[in-house]
């Protein structure tokens, strides 16, 4: 078997794994599938995103079908964001991600530690 094709990920994959699971797009994921929020919950939430950082997140997201948009009709207007039935089955990939990350984790600090070491022993 050649694994070289198991493993080739083209740009379309890539630029969507780039979008749905980057650092601000995890954080939104995780607090849509607890409960709907508006815009100002989800940067409460997430206090360290810039409102700029979790528009953009926001849209990409939207755009990708993971999340949706809905009008609320207050005054005024407000808009909450729900994830959809498609951003749902994102969840037992990024469980399974977490599991190894969580698992793994020793190791990766060790490997960490030691090219860390190695870098400063060469200044």
């Amino acid at each position: 078997m050649d694994t070289e094709d198991e493993f080739l990920i083209g740009a379309p994959h890539r630029e969507l794994l780039d979008q749905v699971l980057d650092k601000w797009s995890l954080s939104v994921l995780s607090e849509l599938c607890e409960r709907p929020c508006r815009f100002n919950e989800l940067r409460r939430a997430i206090p360290q995103v810039t409102q700029k950082s979790l528009t953009a997140t926001l849209r990409r997201l939207e755009r990708n079908g993971v999340i949706e948009r809905e009008v609320v009709s207050t005054r005024p207007v407000a808009i909450r964001y729900r994830i959809t039935p498609l951003g749902k089955t994102l969840r037992p990939p990024i469980d399974v991600l977490l599991a190894w990350a969580s698992e793994n984790m020793p190791a990766i600090t060790r490997a960490r530690e030691a090219f860390d070491a190695r870098e400063e022993a060469g200044r």
